[in-house]
């Protein structure tokens, strides 16, 4: 005994430490206990639920073409800026032509040659027909005057060849839009396809672009009607309609996605909504109006009937029917009335 008595006088703090811990077990413990025993109402009303389905994307544009060269040369001429609105086939800049024009010159002389050469063996060959041919020396001549055709026709070839040249040596646009990047605004500089890009957006084609997967776009049908709201103007939020539905994955995607495509029903004449904006759009898939509908966790189930309880203790409940569940809140079909308190 005396040992013990030691003991603790020596180690008092220990003794005290257990049984600081021992009353903060206890305590906590009838606090839990506390709010375990505290039961939550919830009082039926009337009220509209919405099944809702929200994606983010970002606004696109039909009209938008990225123009290049298709070879490098000389830029000998560029008639537009950044910001100028361009009109559908204008041109845009083109490639100096003197090299162009001369193999041109010279390809139509050779066409020329070809064409009297051609004539010539023509003429040669019907004279040989007048005096009589054996039939192998009407076979060589056949055989010339094929030979004479096929020249005559590469030079045509040749021609036409060179007048693509010429003819991309010009870049027009395809689309009516604005003008928005310029990789090479100066005359004078020799420039590859990809180093002086000509990029044309049409505004009047913008529309916003979002991805859904493939749990979500079966729930999704065009020309259905969605809210969105943009980043740049969280305030002023704007419809639009489901214009298309991607039929295959979106590529370059990390899951199987699908793009869908929605009208911005808003005039864009003064540029507010540009290229690259993200931000949201909300769809309202289902919607019942005026309905009583509780949280889901408060219905209970016995076999096939489902119940509630109406009162504190639990001790008393109600059958209900139910319909559809949306959002983790249950229309109540039959059972309950406006002001009813469950438990």
């Amino acid at each position: 005994m005396k040992k013990v008595r030691v003991f603790f006088k020596k180690r008092w703090y220990l003794v005290f430490l257990v049984i600081i811990g021992v009353v903060v077990f206890f305590y906590q413990r009838s606090v839990t206990q506390a709010k375990v025993s505290k039961t939550e109402s919830y009082t039926v009303k009337k009220q509209t639920i919405k099944d809702e389905l929200t994606l983010s994307g970002n606004i696109e544009a039909d009209g938008h073409v990225v123009l290049r060269f298709q070879t490098s040369g000389l830029l000998s001429w560029v008639g537009v800026k950044e910001g100028d609105w361009v009109k559908k086939y204008q041109t845009l800049a083109s490639l100096d032509q003197r090299d162009v024009q001369k193999r041109l010159q010279k390809y139509l002389n050779t066409y020329q040659k070809t064409r009297w050469d051609y004539d010539q063996t023509t003429q040669d060959s019907q004279l040989k027909y007048i005096g009589g041919l054996s039939e192998d020396a009407r076979r060589k001549a056949l055989r010339v005057l094929d030979k004479s055709q096929f020249d005559l026709n590469n030079a045509v070839i040749d021609v036409e060849l060179q007048d693509l040249a010429r003819q991309y040596s010009y870049l027009n646009t395809p689309i009516e839009g604005l003008l928005v990047r310029v990789d090479s605004p100066f005359s004078g500089v020799n420039i590859t396809p990809a180093g002086a890009e000509f990029e044309v957006i049409d505004p009047s084609t913008i529309y916003f672009s979002v991805t859904a997967d493939q749990t979500e776009v079966i729930k999704l049908k065009e020309g259905l009607h969605a809210e969105i709201s943009l980043d740049s103007y969280p305030d002023n939020p704007i419809s639009g309609n489901i214009k298309s539905i991607a039929f295959i994955p979106k590529t370059g995607e990390t899951g199987t996605v699908y793009q869908v495509k929605l009208t911005i029903n808003q005039d864009n004449k003064n540029y507010k909504y540009r290229l690259g904006m993200t931000g949201d759009t909300t769809f309202i898939l289902r919607e019942i109006p005026d309905a009583f509908a509780i949280p889901t966790s408060y219905i209970k189930t016995e076999g096939k009937k489902k119940y509630v309880f109406i009162d504190e203790n639990k001790s008393k409940r109600v059958y209900i029917k139910t319909g559809i569940e949306i959002d983790n809140k249950t229309e109540i079909v039959e059972g309950l009335k406006d002001g009813d308190v469950i438990y």
